[in-house]
């Protein structure tokens, strides 16, 4: 498509995930002249025209900071929900057509948090936070992607499928379906419940709601610390789903040979958990013995203005200014 001069030059970057949406208005030198943060972005519940009306104002919001008007030379869109072609094609049209700039490249939102990893535009990156996903690029353009929408594209995984999990074993070890764990004490607890019983017909009936059940994914990991083996294979199995990402979307890339980053996201893997890390080092050792585990703790919106820097031919100096400013 090809960066465009525009009328002031400068370039649009855009994080927009299921919860929050950050924006930055860049310098083709790497500085940042406006940002402003906003809501999620989800286009399936609210359809796509109306998900980039809330999107536009976000911009709107970071121009003014910036003084300039809504128009760019380029584009860098990392969007959550764009999980297939035909959504990035959507999505790209709809954008294409708001007459921000000729030049548009809408990325799924984890290829955000990949380039924000990075030094270049070379490796994979697995995000586990409320779900999984993972995406790997080189710098000739080519990506590894999968569709990462739920159990019917085979994943298993993130914080949300970890507490169901643990709640499914925690249910079964209280009325004796199951093998015992100390999950049916701890997920009750954390909201201050004295059964397995009553934590179901609290969920059941919403008194807790739905959003909550990621607050025991932490609960989780605490009881497999502790030496609980359901847990514990419950932090096992994720291991193993992390690694067998990153080791096919390595091989579809042809990286799995050499020397090759493999950065690691989202709010249960930078957590860091001891068990899980040492897990998945053993695994990865194992299918990808040359991969390099990195984790990745600058904020998204950093990705996708390095996308945008890309697409600009910028230099590394530009880039060095642009992580300057969001790195600490």
């Amino acid at each position: 498509m090809g960066v465009n001069g525009g009328a002031n030059g400068v370039l649009l970057a855009v994080d927009a995930g299921n919860s929050k949406t950050d924006v930055a208005v860049l310098a083709q030198d790497g500085t940042v002249l406006g940002s402003a943060r906003g809501g999620g972005f989800q286009p399936p519940v609210v359809g796509v025209a109306t998900a980039v009306d809330g999107l536009a104002e976000i911009v709107g919001r970071a121009c003014a900071e910036a003084g300039v008007p809504v128009e760019f030379a380029h584009v860098a869109a990392c969007l959550a929900n764009a999980d297939l072609p035909v959504e990035e094609a959507a999505l790209q049209a709809e954008l294409l057509g708001r007459g921000w700039s000729r030049s548009v490249r809408v990325h799924n939102d984890t290829f955000a948090i990949l380039r924000a990893g990075l030094d270049e535009p070379r490796g994979v990156a697995v995000v586990c936070g409320a779900g999984i996903n993972c995406v790997g690029m080189t710098p000739d353009g080519r990506t590894a992607r999968f569709p990462a929408i739920g159990k019917i594209s085979g994943d298993w995984g993130g914080g949300g499928g970890l507490a169901d999990e643990a709640l499914w074993f925690a249910a079964r070890a209280e009325d004796g379906r199951g093998l015992p764990t100390a999950l049916a004490d701890a997920l009750p607890a954390h909201f201050g419940l004295e059964s397995m019983y009553a934590l179901i017909e609290a969920l059941h009936l919403g008194r807790i709601t739905v959003e909550r059940r990621h607050e025991l994914t932490p609960v989780l990991f605490a009881v497999a610390a502790a030496g609980d083996p359901i847990a514990l294979s419950l932090v096992h199995r994720l291991a193993e789903e992390v690694v067998a990402m990153a080791a096919v979307a390595l091989r579809r890339l042809g990286l799995h040979h050499e020397e090759a980053p493999v950065m690691l996201g989202g709010s249960v893997l930078a957590a860091r958990h001891p068990r899980l890390e040492e897990r998945i080092r053993e695994l990865l050792a194992a299918r990808a013995p040359k991969a390099v585990i990195g984790f990745v703790t600058a904020p998204p919106v950093l990705g996708a203005g390095l996308l945008a820097l890309d697409e600009a031919s910028a230099g590394p100096e530009a880039k060095a200014r642009l992580r300057a400013r969001y790195e600490v």
